[in-house]
């Protein structure tokens, strides 16, 4: 278990590891401090003028359930060229049957029902839903069909985005989760003081992109002659 949770701790001591003081105004978010490039910038998948945000997180993270319920607070004040999405992180093979519930639940329509009974039960009810025959009983206790579920849980479609999970997380190359990346280029940390310094710094950043893609945008002056 200490093995499984190590990723996880190591974003938590970032983010615990100073006492909690005044949280710094977005102007004093320092590179290299309260805010990291990705070594290798990624590609998005939104359109043209949107800013992807992604967060990567594990449901046997206790640091990404309990940032869960500020992310989901936050996520309703976005503004609408902000397009979020969850990946869950497969940093080792024990991750992985927790990235094809996350989508089997998505191809189901019942994230947002079940996403935080399956919070509490890896962290709080310690159900090992790693294993299919705890995991299918688990879902029919919840209401599921367990066939419909099971036949998802199997299926080519979660097996392909489970596949991408797991691509996605080795090309962005982060440590532990909760991790954030802002237009596959910037992600909060390694010195955050809190959860919701975590928020403001992507705030900062969701910021700090858009002016960047306007400058993009905006029409060159031609060169004097």
């Amino acid at each position: 278990m200490k093995l499984r949770q190590a990723a996880c701790a190591a974003v938590a001591a970032a983010v615990l590891a100073l006492q909690p003081i005044q949280i710094a105004w977005a102007a004093n978010f320092v590179e290299g401090r309260q805010f990291t490039r990705l070594h290798t910038p990624q590609p998005t998948e939104v359109a043209q003028g949107k800013i992807e945000v992604i967060e990567f997180f594990w449901y046997g993270c206790g640091h990404c359930g309990k940032i869960e319920p500020l992310l989901k607070s936050w996520r309703k004040q976005l503004p609408a060229d902000v397009v979020f999405r969850k990946v869950p992180a497969t940093l080792n093979d024990n991750w992985k049957p927790g990235a094809r519930i996350h989508y089997t639940l998505e191809a189901m329509g019942l994230l947002d029902r079940l996403g935080d009974a399956v919070f509490d039960a890896m962290l709080n009810q310690r159900i090992n839903l790693s294993n299919e025959a705890v995991l299918f009983d688990w879902v029919a206790k919840q209401g599921v069909d367990r066939k419909a579920f099971t036949d998802t849980y199997r299926s080519f479609s979660v097996d392909a985005k489970v596949r991408k999970a797991v691509e996605m997380t080795q090309e962005y190359g982060f440590g532990g989760v909760p991790a954030i990346v802002v237009g596959g280029k910037y992600s909060p940390g390694p010195e955050l003081r809190s959860h919701a310094e975590m928020l403001k710094v992507t705030d900062f950043l969701i910021e700090k992109y858009r002016a960047e893609l306007k400058k993009t945008a905006a029409p060159q002056k031609p060169a004097k002659q």
